[in-house]
């Protein structure tokens, strides 16, 4: 432990970094949140099936994940993208301490 510092050399935290180790798990939690809210406020309840057949001349087209609005689609990707903020900063918080010892 320490043998690599010359006498009287302490690596300390900068600034960035004190600040890094508040902001970025806070941006992470805050994305699962905001996420999380507009996936519930948009979904959609209005589908069903029917026992006819379709007209022949008709094509159905259906939109991507046609069960799952595009507003929860958005609301979900946004929530995945606060779990990996998360996640990367916790192994990085996690490896930083096992490098410490």
């Amino acid at each position: 432990m320490g043998d690599n510092n010359t006498p009287g050399e302490h690596h300390s935290p900068q600034p960035a970094r004190k600040l890094a180790v508040v902001v970025v798990p806070l941006l992470g939690l805050v994305a699962v949140i905001v996420g999380l809210i507009v996936a519930w406020n948009n979904q959609s309840t209005g589908f069903g099936f029917f026992a006819y057949a379709p007209l022949s001349d008709t094509v159905f087209v259906g939109d991507n994940g046609s069960f799952v609005s595009k507003g929860s689609q958005l609301g979900l990707a946004v929530t995945g993208a606060g779990l990996l903020v998360l996640a990367f900063w916790a192994g990085l918080a996690i490896g930083r301490r096992q490098v410490r010892r």
